[in-house]
C-alpha cells in the first residue's frame, strides 16, 4: 500500500507567500500554519501529526519550516518515523524513515542545530535593533489599543466593579490588556 504525500508549510506572518515552499511537489494534502516556528504549538502541525499514517510521506520545504529548535525537530521527525511516516526535507535533500543510518541522524542534528542557531541570531539582531531605535527615540513600542479617553472610561468602569472579562469583551481586548491598562492608570 502506497501512502499519501502530505505537505507541511509554515510562514511566520500572514503577509508572507507560502505557495513557493512546496511549488512543483505533487501532494495529496497540504497543512499550512501562519505562525512562528519557535515552538510546536501550531494548529495545522497538530492536525498533520494526527492525520499522518503508516506509509505516508510528509514533505517539508526545509527543516527550519518544521522547527527552529533542535529538540523539537528531532522529536517531530522521530515521532513521525516511529509511526511509519517518511519525512522529506526538499531544500536539504534529506529523507528520514526511522531506519536511518548514523550519518542521517548526524545530518538531522547538524542541520537542526543550524536552524536553532539562525533563530538565536534573528532574536539577537532584533533586540539590538530595538535597543538602537530606542536610543534614537524612533521606537515607541506597540501602538496603544485604546484611545486615552476609552482607556480612562474602562478604568472608571473597572473601579465601579464591572468584571474584567466583561470589560475585555466590550472593549475588544484581552483580559491581560485590561490589567495592563489598570496597572498603568494613575490613581484618582
Amino acid at each position: 500500500m502506497v501512502g499519501q504525500r502530505i505537505g507541511y508549510v509554515r510562514v511566520s506572518t500572514l503577509d508572507q507567500n507560502e505557495k513557493r515552499q512546496l511549488e512543483g511537489q505533487v501532494l495529496d494534502r497540504v497543512f499550512t500554519d501562519k505562525a512562528s516556528g519557535r515552538d510546536t504549538a501550531r494548529p495545522q502541525l497538530a492536525e498533520l501529526l494526527r492525520f499522518a499514517r503508516d506509509g505516508d510521506t510528509v514533505v517539508v520545504h526545509s527543516m527550519d519550516r518544521l522547527a527552529r529548535n533542535l529538540d523539537d525537530l528531532r522529536a517531530l521527525v522521530q515521532g513521525l518515523t516511529h509511526k511509519g511516516v517518511r519525512v522529506e526535507f526538499v531544500k536539504e535533500s534529506l529523507t528520514f524513515t526511522g531506519e536511518d543510518s548514523p550519518m542521517a541522524n548526524l545530518m538531522l542534528s547538524v542541520m537542526g542545530a543550524f536552524a536553532e542557531f539562525e533563530r538565536s541570531l534573528i532574536r539577537e539582531r532584533q533586540r539590538e535593533g530595538i535597543a538602537l531605535a530606542k536610543q534614537r527615540g524612533a521606537y515607541k513600542g506597540r501602538k496603544k489599543t485604546l484611545t486615552p479617553e476609552r482607556a480612562a472610561e474602562m478604568v472608571h468602569l473597572a473601579g465601579t466593579g464591572v468584571p474584567k472579562a466583561l470589560l475585555a469583551r466590550d472593549y475588544g481586548i484581552s483580559r491581560e490588556t485590561v490589567y495592563q491598562y489598570l496597572r498603568h492608570a494613575k490613581p484618582e
